[in-house]
């Protein structure tokens, strides 16, 4: 096996938030899924929609043919005019030129002849052709003149070609000329050079059809069924991408997913065999995670690798302060007495004094987990934002010192106090999470604090609060520090910490091989 030198544009940035956009041309399927069904004459918009979507691209369609189906089969099916789906190109391409053009069921000569030339005039370069014409029943399901014009109008102006062995068969089925016969994994690679004289690219052959034995032949029998083969073929290269046979009846729509999550990768600036690899292990994966819906041909299950996450893009703090485990704890915490005490004006002032020292010796070690913060950060926004909060809570101490000698109390007093054991097991559990665990975990560490302080000090300035005195409470300029411009903006960091960590969690897994 040979591997390719072809050399393409460097590969644009694999962030989430920089995804590729796809154009699909198919059949919609109301199903949910895509054919593989005696009657079906259409691959399913839905099935190729949700790689799109599972690999984070922009699906755009424009819809050859309405069916009306489950796993079972088809009741009904409506072509749409080719002049229609015409309209629904132009539209597209008027607004959001896609990168890639993924293609599926056709439907007839007239849609082929139309695209053919609508691409053309497009100048599309990045085609990935799903050649929909046999069902994985063996059902034909596009007419001879239109695998005419599929193979002389459409192959040319192909970047990748996908077809199941069947499909590539009747492809290379001509006067004079017959496909070879496969009886082993070499005959897949020769099937694959021979389409390759009809003008794409790149040839993915895909051997589901044709399960091997581990000696590479074609399995008799389904006790000797233990591989598949999917082979990708270009002008200088063949790559063998082996698989282990799955046993399943969930393969519904198995073939135009693959093209779709090709076409997926390959927006992201992929190369082609990282495109196809990466595609492969997806419907691998795909397969044996099936939900197995349905009584017939069950469909693929799509998102195999995301995390479904309980609370939306900027609502993970409102999320933690709801659940009902963190909930009573929060609620315990804001409405403490010491801070209700301090509210009123009631607390007795020794109480507080001796906190105002506990609380500076505190911020040390607040002050030393941020910087830490910074240190294991891998970002330089990260880095940043960590080093801000240092300088927020330096500004803070500045304050507090001031406020501290207003009740006689001397930074000389301060440092010579003992830290209580309260303080040092509460600074030392966060310092020990940033030590121990990652990044994320010393954020939520060091939550509490920051989001603690500014919750209380809203609630005990907030006018409608009227267990809070203002006139003639000692205390009442303590409150006013947790409701400062710097002090807002400080909690607003770790807010943004957050959302930054749950945009990690909500990343695209992009799949790769793990061989």
């Amino acid at each position: 096996m040979s591997m390719s030198n072809t050399q393409l544009p460097p590969a644009s940035s694999h962030n989430p938030e920089l995804r590729g956009r796809v154009l699909v041309v198919a059949g919609s399927d109301s199903s949910g899924g895509a054919d593989g069904l005696a009657k079906t004459q259409s691959r399913g918009l839905e099935a190729d929609q949700k790689v799109l979507a599972a690999h984070g691209c922009y699906a755009m369609t424009a819809t050859t043919a309405l069916t009306a189906q489950n796993t079972l089969g088809v009741d009904d099916i409506y072509h749409i005019p080719a002049d229609f789906v015409k309209e629904q190109i132009d539209a597209v391409f008027k607004d959001i030129k896609p990168d890639v053009i993924k293609t599926g069921m056709l439907a007839s000569a007239e849609t082929i002849a139309m695209v053919a030339r609508a691409f053309g005039s497009y100048d599309v370069n990045r085609l990935v052709l799903d050649p929909v014409m046999v069902a994985t029943t063996g059902k034909q399901l596009l007419p001879s003149e239109a695998v005419h014009d599929l193979r002389e109008l459409l192959l040319p102006q192909t970047f990748i070609v996908t077809p199941n062995i069947p499909e590539a068969m009747q492809l290379l089925t001509l006067p004079g000329k017959e496909p070879p016969e496969i009886r082993n994994v070499d005959d897949l690679e020769e099937l694959g050079r021979s389409l390759l004289q009809l003008g794409p690219e790149w040839v993915l052959v895909k051997g589901g059809h044709t399960p091997f034995k581990a000696d590479g032949t074609v399995a008799q029998t389904d006790e000797e069924k233990e591989l598949v083969y999917d082979v990708l073929v270009s002008a200088d290269s063949v790559t063998r991408i082996k698989g282990a046979y799955q046993k399943s009846k969930n393969t519904h729509g198995t073939g135009c997913s693959l093209a779709s999550a090709v076409a997926a990768n390959l927006s992201m600036g992929l190369h082609p065999i990282q495109a196809v690899k990466a595609a492969c292990a997806y419907i691998e994966a795909a397969i044996r995670f099936a939900p197995g819906y349905g009584e017939g041909n069950g469909p693929l299950n799509h998102f195999h690798s995301m995390y479904t996450l309980p609370f939306a893009p900027d609502r993970f703090v409102d999320y933690l302060l709801d659940r009902p485990d963190v909930a009573p704890v929060w609620h315990k915490f804001v409405n403490h007495p010491f801070v209700l005490a301090m509210g009123s004006g009631e607390l007795p002032q020794e109480s507080f004094k001796n906190y105002l020292i506990q609380d500076y010796l505190y911020l040390v070690h607040f002050a030393r987990a941020n910087a830490l913060a910074s240190y294991k950060a891998k970002s330089m926004e990260d880095i940043a934002a960590g080093a801000k909060i240092v300088t927020h809570i330096n500004t803070e101490m500045s304050l507090h010192l001031d406020y501290c000698a207003s009740f006689g109390i001397s930074k000389e007093q301060i440092e010579a106090t003992e830290e209580h054991q309260a303080c040092t097991a509460y600074t030392r559990y966060v310092l020990d999470v940033g030590m121990s665990s990652d990044w994320l975990a010393l954020q939520v560490a060091l939550a509490p604090c920051l989001l603690g302080y500014g919750a209380i000090g809203q609630a005990l300035h907030d006018e409608k609060n009227l267990a809070t005195k203002r006139e003639g409470n000692t205390y009442y300029k303590w409150i006013c520090n947790y409701v400062a411009e710097d002090y807002v903006e400080a909690v607003e960091e770790l807010v943004k910490i957050f959302i930054h960590g749950t945009k990690m969690e909500i990343g695209f897994w992009e799949m790769f091989p793990s061989a």
